[in-house]
Protein backbone atom coordinates (compact mmCIF):
# COMPACT_ATOMS: atom_id res chain seq x y z
CA UNK A 1 0.00 0.00 0.00
CA UNK A 2 1.67 3.36 -1.11
CA UNK A 3 0.50 7.21 -1.02
CA UNK A 4 2.29 10.22 -2.55
CA UNK A 5 2.54 13.33 -1.17
CA UNK A 6 5.01 16.61 -2.14
CA UNK A 7 6.96 18.98 -0.83
CA UNK A 8 9.24 21.81 -0.99
CA UNK A 9 12.91 21.35 -0.76
CA UNK A 10 14.19 25.08 -1.56
CA UNK A 11 12.73 26.72 -4.90
CA UNK A 12 11.65 22.42 -5.86
CA UNK A 13 8.51 20.74 -5.38
CA UNK A 14 9.05 17.32 -5.30
CA UNK A 15 7.24 14.26 -5.45
CA UNK A 16 7.56 11.03 -3.08
CA UNK A 17 6.09 7.99 -3.29
CA UNK A 18 5.97 6.38 0.48
CA UNK A 19 5.08 2.99 1.83
CA UNK A 20 1.56 3.59 4.57
CA UNK A 21 0.75 0.67 6.32
CA UNK A 22 2.61 -1.97 4.52
CA UNK A 23 0.12 -5.64 4.36
CA UNK A 24 2.43 -7.10 7.15
CA UNK A 25 1.56 -4.59 9.52
CA UNK A 26 -2.37 -4.69 8.52
CA UNK A 27 -1.91 -8.50 8.94
CA UNK A 28 0.31 -8.43 12.41
CA UNK A 29 -2.50 -6.13 14.01
CA UNK A 30 -5.32 -7.81 12.65
CA UNK A 31 -4.01 -10.96 14.41
CA UNK A 32 -3.67 -9.50 17.35
CA UNK A 33 -7.04 -8.16 17.63
CA UNK A 34 -8.31 -11.65 16.50
CA UNK A 35 -6.07 -13.09 19.31
CA UNK A 36 -7.64 -10.92 22.52
CA UNK A 37 -11.67 -10.95 21.36
CA UNK A 38 -10.61 -15.02 21.27
CA UNK A 39 -9.52 -14.55 24.49
CA UNK A 40 -12.32 -12.30 25.81
CA UNK A 41 -14.97 -14.88 24.29
CA UNK A 42 -13.43 -17.84 25.70
CA UNK A 43 -13.76 -16.36 29.19
CA UNK A 44 -17.36 -15.13 28.66
CA UNK A 45 -18.73 -18.32 27.41
CA UNK A 46 -17.47 -20.08 30.46
CA UNK A 47 -18.25 -17.49 32.54
CA UNK A 48 -22.15 -17.80 30.89
CA UNK A 49 -21.72 -21.68 30.15
CA UNK A 50 -19.87 -23.37 33.27
CA UNK A 51 -21.57 -22.80 36.84
CA UNK A 52 -19.71 -20.37 38.60
CA UNK A 53 -17.12 -20.01 36.61
CA UNK A 54 -17.80 -16.26 36.86
CA UNK A 55 -17.21 -16.24 40.45
CA UNK A 56 -13.79 -17.23 39.47
CA UNK A 57 -13.84 -14.27 37.44
CA UNK A 58 -14.21 -12.16 40.06
CA UNK A 59 -11.97 -13.44 42.09
CA UNK A 60 -9.03 -13.28 39.34
CA UNK A 61 -10.46 -9.59 39.03
CA UNK A 62 -10.02 -9.28 43.01
CA UNK A 63 -6.17 -10.59 42.82
CA UNK A 64 -5.42 -7.99 40.00
CA UNK A 65 -6.80 -5.57 41.92
CA UNK A 66 -4.32 -6.46 44.89
CA UNK A 67 -1.63 -7.46 42.80
CA UNK A 68 -1.82 -3.56 41.12
CA UNK A 69 -1.86 -1.88 44.78
CA UNK A 70 0.81 -4.13 45.99
CA UNK A 71 3.30 -3.37 43.00
CA UNK A 72 6.16 -1.38 43.51
CA UNK A 73 5.06 0.79 40.11
CA UNK A 74 4.54 4.06 39.70
CA UNK A 75 1.67 5.24 40.71
CA UNK A 76 0.77 7.17 38.03
CA UNK A 77 0.85 4.08 36.35
CA UNK A 78 -1.30 1.77 38.42
CA UNK A 79 -3.92 4.25 37.95
CA UNK A 80 -5.03 4.21 34.46
CA UNK A 81 -4.86 0.03 34.65
CA UNK A 82 -7.12 -0.30 37.81
CA UNK A 83 -9.73 1.80 36.19
CA UNK A 84 -9.48 -0.47 33.43
CA UNK A 85 -10.02 -3.71 35.56
CA UNK A 86 -12.48 -1.90 37.65
CA UNK A 87 -14.64 -0.29 35.18
CA UNK A 88 -14.50 -2.98 32.76
CA UNK A 89 -15.19 -6.67 34.41
CA UNK A 90 -13.65 -9.57 32.88
CA UNK A 91 -11.84 -7.95 30.07
CA UNK A 92 -10.15 -5.46 32.15
CA UNK A 93 -7.85 -7.95 33.94
CA UNK A 94 -7.41 -9.86 30.65
CA UNK A 95 -5.82 -6.65 29.25
CA UNK A 96 -3.53 -6.56 32.35
CA UNK A 97 -2.40 -9.89 32.17
CA UNK A 98 -1.58 -9.42 28.49
CA UNK A 99 -0.28 -5.98 28.17
CA UNK A 100 0.95 -4.75 31.87
CA UNK A 101 4.47 -6.52 32.62
CA UNK A 102 7.08 -8.02 29.54
CA UNK A 103 7.49 -11.00 30.22
CA UNK A 104 10.93 -12.53 28.67
CA UNK A 105 11.20 -16.09 28.26
CA UNK A 106 14.73 -17.85 30.20
CA UNK A 107 16.04 -18.69 26.88
CA UNK A 108 15.68 -14.95 25.81
CA UNK A 109 16.95 -13.80 29.21
CA UNK A 110 20.21 -16.25 29.10
CA UNK A 111 21.55 -14.93 25.35
CA UNK A 112 20.81 -11.45 26.99
CA UNK A 113 23.65 -12.06 29.97
CA UNK A 114 25.74 -14.10 26.89
CA UNK A 115 25.56 -10.73 24.53
CA UNK A 116 25.98 -8.65 27.48
CA UNK A 117 29.15 -10.56 28.74
CA UNK A 118 30.69 -10.49 25.18
CA UNK A 119 31.30 -6.76 26.20
CA UNK A 120 34.29 -5.09 27.17
CA UNK A 121 35.53 -4.97 30.93
CA UNK A 122 36.51 -1.92 32.82
CA UNK A 123 37.89 -1.04 36.19
CA UNK A 124 35.72 2.29 37.10
CA UNK A 125 37.31 3.12 40.69
CA UNK A 126 40.47 5.01 40.25
CA UNK A 127 38.25 8.02 37.49
CA UNK A 128 35.60 7.40 40.41
CA UNK A 129 37.73 7.96 43.21
CA UNK A 130 39.61 10.85 41.46
CA UNK A 131 35.98 12.45 40.27
CA UNK A 132 34.70 11.88 43.98
CA UNK A 133 37.58 14.20 44.84
CA UNK A 134 36.81 16.87 42.71
CA UNK A 135 32.85 16.99 43.15
CA UNK A 136 31.29 14.43 45.52
CA UNK A 137 27.91 15.40 43.82
CA UNK A 138 29.03 14.26 40.68
CA UNK A 139 30.62 11.38 41.59
CA UNK A 140 27.72 10.24 43.36
CA UNK A 141 25.73 10.48 40.05
CA UNK A 142 27.98 8.91 38.26
CA UNK A 143 28.13 5.98 40.57
CA UNK A 144 24.67 5.32 40.90
CA UNK A 145 24.09 5.67 36.66
CA UNK A 146 27.10 2.73 36.73
CA UNK A 147 25.59 0.85 38.49
CA UNK A 148 21.79 0.79 37.13
CA UNK A 149 22.66 0.84 33.62
CA UNK A 150 25.46 -1.31 33.58
CA UNK A 151 27.33 1.39 31.92
CA UNK A 152 31.01 2.86 33.24
CA UNK A 153 32.51 5.85 33.57
CA UNK A 154 35.55 6.94 30.64
CA UNK A 155 37.25 9.73 30.44
CA UNK A 156 39.56 11.59 27.89
CA UNK A 157 37.11 11.08 24.96
CA UNK A 158 36.33 13.90 22.39
CA UNK A 159 33.14 15.21 22.06
CA UNK A 160 31.78 17.67 19.52
CA UNK A 161 28.20 18.97 19.77
CA UNK A 162 25.66 19.93 17.01
CA UNK A 163 22.98 21.86 17.62
CA UNK A 164 20.91 20.80 14.23
CA UNK A 165 20.90 17.58 12.28
CA UNK A 166 22.23 18.92 9.00
CA UNK A 167 25.34 19.88 11.13
CA UNK A 168 25.84 15.91 12.10
CA UNK A 169 24.91 14.80 8.43
CA UNK A 170 27.96 16.45 7.51
CA UNK A 171 30.38 15.03 9.49
CA UNK A 172 28.59 11.29 9.65
CA UNK A 173 28.84 11.28 5.97
CA UNK A 174 32.87 11.56 6.24
CA UNK A 175 33.22 9.64 8.95
CA UNK A 176 31.46 7.09 7.25
CA UNK A 177 33.50 7.18 3.89
CA UNK A 178 36.50 6.81 6.26
CA UNK A 179 35.43 3.56 8.06
CA UNK A 180 37.34 0.81 8.01
CA UNK A 181 36.72 -1.96 10.07
CA UNK A 182 32.53 -1.74 10.81
CA UNK A 183 29.64 0.14 10.84
CA UNK A 184 27.39 -0.54 13.07
CA UNK A 185 23.99 2.04 12.65
CA UNK A 186 20.73 1.40 15.46
CA UNK A 187 17.46 4.16 14.73
CA UNK A 188 14.00 4.29 15.61
CA UNK A 189 13.13 5.47 12.21
CA UNK A 190 14.54 5.42 8.80
CA UNK A 191 12.90 7.13 6.41
CA UNK A 192 14.29 7.21 2.72
CA UNK A 193 15.02 10.42 1.05
CA UNK A 194 18.09 12.97 1.01
CA UNK A 195 19.70 11.99 3.92
CA UNK A 196 19.27 8.26 4.12
CA UNK A 197 20.11 7.37 0.51
CA UNK A 198 23.51 9.63 1.00
CA UNK A 199 24.14 7.27 3.88
CA UNK A 200 23.09 4.17 2.09
CA UNK A 201 25.03 4.82 -0.87
CA UNK A 202 28.00 4.86 1.31
CA UNK A 203 26.87 1.94 3.28
CA UNK A 204 26.72 -0.41 -0.08
CA UNK A 205 30.53 0.66 -1.24
CA UNK A 206 31.88 -0.20 2.42
CA UNK A 207 30.01 -3.47 2.43
CA UNK A 208 31.24 -4.69 -1.16
CA UNK A 209 34.73 -3.84 0.06
CA UNK A 210 34.62 -5.89 2.95
CA UNK A 211 33.44 -3.67 5.73
CA UNK A 212 30.71 -4.79 8.05
CA UNK A 213 28.10 -3.09 8.19
CA UNK A 214 24.98 -3.85 10.22
CA UNK A 215 21.50 -1.68 10.15
CA UNK A 216 18.67 -2.00 12.71
CA UNK A 217 15.83 0.04 12.25
CA UNK A 218 12.55 -0.51 14.75
CA UNK A 219 9.89 -2.43 13.20
CA UNK A 220 6.96 0.17 14.28
CA UNK A 221 8.84 2.68 13.91
CA UNK A 222 9.27 2.15 10.45
CA UNK A 223 5.91 1.28 9.40
CA UNK A 224 4.61 4.11 7.27
CA UNK A 225 8.32 4.99 6.40
CA UNK A 226 9.88 1.08 4.76
CA UNK A 227 8.09 -1.17 2.97
CA UNK A 228 8.05 -4.30 5.40
CA UNK A 229 10.89 -6.48 4.31
CA UNK A 230 13.44 -3.85 3.56
CA UNK A 231 15.71 -5.74 5.71
CA UNK A 232 15.88 -8.45 2.88
CA UNK A 233 16.74 -5.23 0.30
CA UNK A 234 19.40 -4.20 2.61
CA UNK A 235 20.91 -8.18 2.50
CA UNK A 236 21.03 -8.36 -0.86
CA UNK A 237 23.85 -4.89 -0.89
CA UNK A 238 25.84 -7.61 1.48
CA UNK A 239 24.57 -5.35 4.73
CA UNK A 240 23.85 -7.35 8.19
CA UNK A 241 19.51 -5.56 8.24
CA UNK A 242 17.21 -6.56 10.85
CA UNK A 243 14.17 -4.46 12.20
CA UNK A 244 14.27 -4.54 16.03
CA UNK A 245 11.14 -6.58 17.59
CA UNK A 246 9.44 -6.96 14.54
CA UNK A 247 5.87 -7.33 14.74
CA UNK A 248 4.06 -10.74 14.31
CA UNK A 249 0.59 -9.91 16.05
CA UNK A 250 1.53 -11.50 19.40
CA UNK A 251 -1.06 -9.84 22.33
CA UNK A 252 1.72 -8.49 24.83
CA UNK A 253 4.66 -5.63 24.90
CA UNK A 254 5.74 -5.64 21.80
CA UNK A 255 3.70 -2.92 20.72
CA UNK A 256 5.01 -1.07 23.80
CA UNK A 257 8.75 -1.52 24.42
CA UNK A 258 9.72 -0.15 21.23
CA UNK A 259 13.28 0.29 20.30
CA UNK A 260 13.81 4.47 20.46
CA UNK A 261 17.34 4.54 20.77
CA UNK A 262 19.69 6.59 17.63
CA UNK A 263 23.37 5.11 17.58
CA UNK A 264 26.02 5.11 15.03
CA UNK A 265 29.53 3.33 15.87
CA UNK A 266 32.41 3.21 13.15
CA UNK A 267 35.45 1.23 13.71
CA UNK A 268 34.55 1.13 17.31
CA UNK A 269 36.10 4.65 18.36
CA UNK A 270 34.12 7.10 16.86
CA UNK A 271 30.39 7.04 17.98
CA UNK A 272 27.07 9.38 17.11
CA UNK A 273 24.08 9.83 19.34
CA UNK A 274 21.14 12.26 19.85
CA UNK A 275 17.80 13.04 18.91
CA UNK A 276 18.51 12.35 14.88
CA UNK A 277 16.54 9.56 13.26
CA UNK A 278 17.62 9.39 9.85
CA UNK A 279 15.04 11.30 7.65
CA UNK A 280 14.60 14.32 5.67
CA UNK A 281 12.53 16.35 8.41
CA UNK A 282 15.43 16.06 10.77
CA UNK A 283 17.46 17.79 8.62
CA UNK A 284 15.22 20.17 7.39
CA UNK A 285 14.95 18.95 4.02
CA UNK A 286 11.67 19.06 4.32
CA UNK A 287 9.24 20.83 6.04
CA UNK A 288 6.31 19.17 8.27
CA UNK A 289 5.78 21.33 11.43
CA UNK A 290 8.59 24.20 11.30
CA UNK A 291 11.99 24.34 11.66
CA UNK A 292 13.21 21.41 12.98
CA UNK A 293 15.32 21.55 16.17
CA UNK A 294 17.40 18.60 17.28
CA UNK A 295 20.59 18.04 18.78
CA UNK A 296 23.07 15.25 18.84
CA UNK A 297 26.52 14.38 19.92
CA UNK A 298 29.85 12.39 18.39
CA UNK A 299 32.23 11.10 20.31
CA UNK A 300 35.59 9.65 19.73
CA UNK A 301 37.76 7.51 22.17
CA UNK A 302 36.83 4.89 24.60
CA UNK A 303 33.58 5.76 25.49
CA UNK A 304 32.45 4.65 22.30
CA UNK A 305 32.84 1.42 23.39
CA UNK A 306 29.22 1.62 25.45
CA UNK A 307 27.69 2.53 21.94
CA UNK A 308 29.44 -0.46 20.37
CA UNK A 309 27.88 -3.03 23.38
CA UNK A 310 24.74 -1.37 23.68
CA UNK A 311 24.41 -1.92 19.75
CA UNK A 312 26.09 -5.46 20.01
CA UNK A 313 23.48 -6.34 22.47
CA UNK A 314 19.71 -5.27 20.99
CA UNK A 315 21.28 -6.53 17.52
CA UNK A 316 22.01 -9.91 19.10
CA UNK A 317 18.88 -10.51 20.55
CA UNK A 318 17.13 -10.51 16.92
CA UNK A 319 18.10 -13.45 16.31
CA UNK A 320 18.06 -17.26 17.49
CA UNK A 321 21.82 -17.89 16.70
CA UNK A 322 24.25 -15.41 18.06
CA UNK A 323 25.95 -13.00 15.85
CA UNK A 324 30.01 -14.25 15.46
CA UNK A 325 32.46 -11.84 17.87
CA UNK A 326 34.74 -9.72 16.92
CA UNK A 327 38.24 -9.26 18.06
CA UNK A 328 38.25 -5.56 17.09
CA UNK A 329 35.13 -4.40 18.49
CA UNK A 330 36.13 -2.36 21.84
CA UNK A 331 40.00 -0.85 20.61
CA UNK A 332 42.44 0.79 22.67
CA UNK A 333 42.00 4.61 21.85
CA UNK A 334 44.52 6.92 21.86
CA UNK A 335 44.78 9.99 24.60
CA UNK A 336 42.80 13.13 22.73
CA UNK A 337 43.49 15.08 25.40
CA UNK A 338 40.04 16.03 26.86
CA UNK A 339 38.85 17.44 29.54
CA UNK A 340 36.00 15.54 31.69
CA UNK A 341 34.48 12.44 31.73
CA UNK A 342 31.33 10.52 30.62
CA UNK A 343 28.84 7.90 30.42
CA UNK A 344 27.55 6.67 27.83
CA UNK A 345 24.20 4.48 29.21
CA UNK A 346 21.40 2.25 27.79
CA UNK A 347 17.80 2.70 29.23
CA UNK A 348 14.91 0.10 28.93
CA UNK A 349 11.80 -1.27 30.23
CA UNK A 350 11.27 -3.42 33.10
CA UNK A 351 12.79 -6.31 33.48
CA UNK A 352 15.55 -5.84 31.01
CA UNK A 353 16.47 -2.63 33.24
CA UNK A 354 15.42 -2.73 36.66
CA UNK A 355 14.83 0.98 37.45
CA UNK A 356 13.78 3.82 35.05
CA UNK A 357 17.80 4.79 34.69
CA UNK A 358 16.90 8.11 32.55
CA UNK A 359 14.71 9.54 34.58
CA UNK A 360 17.25 8.84 37.44
CA UNK A 361 19.86 10.61 35.74
CA UNK A 362 16.81 13.67 35.49
CA UNK A 363 16.15 13.15 38.86
CA UNK A 364 19.77 13.16 40.15
CA UNK A 365 20.16 16.55 37.95
CA UNK A 366 17.51 18.27 39.30
CA UNK A 367 18.35 17.44 43.05
CA UNK A 368 22.04 18.27 42.46
CA UNK A 369 21.55 21.39 41.26
CA UNK A 370 22.18 24.75 42.78
CA UNK A 371 21.84 27.23 40.20
CA UNK A 372 20.28 26.35 37.37
CA UNK A 373 18.85 23.59 35.09
CA UNK A 374 18.05 23.64 31.34
CA UNK A 375 16.11 20.80 29.66
CA UNK A 376 14.74 20.90 26.05
CA UNK A 377 11.87 18.42 25.15
CA UNK A 378 9.53 17.82 22.48
CA UNK A 379 7.11 16.52 25.11
CA UNK A 380 6.08 17.10 29.04
CA UNK A 381 4.07 14.76 29.98
CA UNK A 382 5.68 13.47 33.61
CA UNK A 383 4.73 11.34 36.94
CA UNK A 384 4.23 13.30 39.93
CA UNK A 385 7.29 12.14 41.08
CA UNK A 386 9.36 13.73 38.52
CA UNK A 387 6.94 16.50 38.50
CA UNK A 388 7.58 17.44 42.34
CA UNK A 389 11.59 16.94 41.71
CA UNK A 390 10.92 20.33 39.26
CA UNK A 391 9.14 22.21 41.36
CA UNK A 392 11.29 21.49 44.58
CA UNK A 393 14.44 22.08 42.92
CA UNK A 394 12.49 25.90 41.19
CA UNK A 395 11.75 26.16 45.22
CA UNK A 396 15.06 26.02 46.38
CA UNK A 397 15.87 28.61 44.17
CA UNK A 398 17.45 26.78 40.92
CA UNK A 399 16.62 28.36 38.15
CA UNK A 400 14.59 25.92 35.82
CA UNK A 401 14.02 26.30 32.52
CA UNK A 402 12.22 23.67 30.05
CA UNK A 403 11.86 24.35 25.95
CA UNK A 404 9.08 22.87 24.10
CA UNK A 405 7.82 23.36 20.93
CA UNK A 406 5.42 25.44 19.60
CA UNK A 407 4.05 24.06 16.85
CA UNK A 408 3.36 20.24 18.18
CA UNK A 409 3.81 17.41 16.12
CA UNK A 410 0.27 15.90 18.07
CA UNK A 411 -1.87 18.03 19.23
CA UNK A 412 -2.91 15.63 22.04
CA UNK A 413 -0.03 15.19 23.11
CA UNK A 414 0.71 18.95 22.91
CA UNK A 415 -2.24 19.69 24.57
CA UNK A 416 -1.29 16.97 27.80
CA UNK A 417 1.99 18.73 27.64
CA UNK A 418 0.58 22.29 28.23
CA UNK A 419 -1.88 21.08 30.95
CA UNK A 420 1.83 20.93 33.33
CA UNK A 421 2.12 24.67 32.92
CA UNK A 422 0.94 26.14 35.50
CA UNK A 423 1.84 23.74 38.34
CA UNK A 424 5.24 24.39 37.09
CA UNK A 425 5.02 27.67 36.83
CA UNK A 426 3.49 28.61 40.39
CA UNK A 427 6.89 26.74 41.99
CA UNK A 428 8.62 29.43 39.69
CA UNK A 429 9.55 27.39 36.47
CA UNK A 430 10.10 29.22 33.13
CA UNK A 431 8.70 27.03 29.85
CA UNK A 432 9.36 28.49 26.85
CA UNK A 433 7.82 27.54 23.51
CA UNK A 434 10.18 27.05 20.35
CA UNK A 435 8.70 29.52 18.29
CA UNK A 436 9.73 28.71 14.54
CA UNK A 437 8.56 25.21 15.01
CA UNK A 438 9.14 21.81 16.64
CA UNK A 439 12.01 21.22 18.76
CA UNK A 440 12.74 17.61 19.05
CA UNK A 441 16.54 17.60 21.25
CA UNK A 442 16.18 16.12 24.39
CA UNK A 443 18.72 17.72 26.10
CA UNK A 444 19.51 18.74 29.92
CA UNK A 445 21.84 20.67 31.66
CA UNK A 446 22.68 21.82 34.96
CA UNK A 447 24.57 24.26 36.70
CA UNK A 448 26.88 24.59 33.54
CA UNK A 449 28.65 21.64 34.50
CA UNK A 450 26.92 18.17 34.30
CA UNK A 451 24.68 17.73 31.14
CA UNK A 452 22.68 14.67 29.33
CA UNK A 453 22.16 14.08 25.72
CA UNK A 454 20.62 11.65 24.18
CA UNK A 455 16.77 9.94 23.45
CA UNK A 456 15.29 10.64 26.24
CA UNK A 457 11.76 12.68 26.25
CA UNK A 458 10.15 13.39 29.34
CA UNK A 459 7.37 11.54 28.67
CA UNK A 460 5.66 7.50 29.75
CA UNK A 461 7.13 6.36 26.54
CA UNK A 462 10.76 7.08 27.23
CA UNK A 463 10.51 7.22 30.46
CA UNK A 464 9.31 3.43 31.01
CA UNK A 465 8.39 1.93 28.10
CA UNK A 466 11.16 2.21 25.01
CA UNK A 467 14.67 1.42 24.40
CA UNK A 468 16.55 4.79 24.81
CA UNK A 469 20.25 5.70 25.46
CA UNK A 470 22.10 8.67 26.59
CA UNK A 471 25.24 10.09 27.48
CA UNK A 472 26.12 12.09 30.81
CA UNK A 473 28.52 14.29 30.90
CA UNK A 474 30.49 16.00 33.85
CA UNK A 475 32.82 19.20 32.92
CA UNK A 476 33.19 17.99 29.06
CA UNK A 477 34.22 20.89 26.81
CA UNK A 478 30.86 20.69 24.39
CA UNK A 479 28.72 21.70 27.70
CA UNK A 480 29.72 25.45 26.73
CA UNK A 481 27.93 24.66 23.64
CA UNK A 482 25.53 23.28 24.68
CA UNK A 483 24.39 26.13 27.03
CA UNK A 484 25.34 28.29 24.26
CA UNK A 485 22.76 26.42 22.18
CA UNK A 486 20.08 26.61 24.61
CA UNK A 487 20.46 30.23 25.27
CA UNK A 488 20.39 30.90 21.69
CA UNK A 489 16.81 28.55 21.37
CA UNK A 490 15.51 30.23 24.06
CA UNK A 491 16.01 33.89 22.11
CA UNK A 492 13.62 32.68 19.28
CA UNK A 493 10.94 31.01 21.84
CA UNK A 494 7.97 32.93 23.15
CA UNK A 495 8.32 32.39 27.31
CA UNK A 496 4.60 31.26 28.68
CA UNK A 497 2.78 33.38 30.91
CA UNK A 498 -0.34 33.33 33.03
CA UNK A 499 -2.80 34.67 30.54
CA UNK A 500 -1.79 31.81 28.15
CA UNK A 501 -2.96 29.12 30.17
CA UNK A 502 -6.73 30.08 29.74
CA UNK A 503 -8.49 27.04 28.39
CA UNK A 504 -11.98 26.31 27.78
CA UNK A 505 -14.02 23.82 30.06
CA UNK A 506 -14.69 21.01 27.04
CA UNK A 507 -10.25 21.23 26.52
CA UNK A 508 -9.76 21.24 30.37
CA UNK A 509 -12.14 17.67 30.56
CA UNK A 510 -10.23 16.53 27.59
CA UNK A 511 -6.83 17.20 28.96
CA UNK A 512 -7.62 15.77 32.50
CA UNK A 513 -9.35 12.55 30.88
CA UNK A 514 -6.05 12.03 28.35
CA UNK A 515 -3.59 12.84 31.63
CA UNK A 516 -5.04 9.76 33.30
CA UNK A 517 -4.43 7.14 30.38
CA UNK A 518 -1.29 9.26 29.35
CA UNK A 519 1.12 6.62 31.00
CA UNK A 520 -0.68 3.97 28.47
CA UNK A 521 0.14 6.15 25.50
Amino acid sequence: MKRKYSYQAGDKTIEREYNYIPVRYIIAMLITVFEILAIFGIVIACCYFIPYFYLAAWATEIACVIKIIASDDNPDYKIPWLLFVLILPVAGFMLYFLFYNRTLQKRFIKRLQTLKDRGYKKDDSVLLEKLRKENPVAASQAKMLCHIAESHLFADTKQKYYPLGEDMHRDMLDDLRNAEKFIYMEYFIVEEGKFWNSILDILKEKAASGVEVRVMYDDIGCMSTLPGDYHKQLRSFGIQATPFSRMKGNADSEFNNRNHRKILVIDGNIGYTGGVNIADEYINEIVRFGHWKDTAIRLEGEAVWELTKLFCVDFGIQFRRLPQERADLYPVCRNNGENGCLIPFGDGPNPIYRRNVGKSVIQNMLSGATKSVYMTTPYLIIDNDLCQDIENAALRGVNIKIIVPHIPDKKLVFGITRSFYKRLMDAGVEIYEYEPGFIHAKSYLADDEIAMIGTINLDYRSLVHHFENGVWMYKCDCIRDLKADMEDTMAKCIRVTPDMLKTSLLESLIRSVARIFAPMM
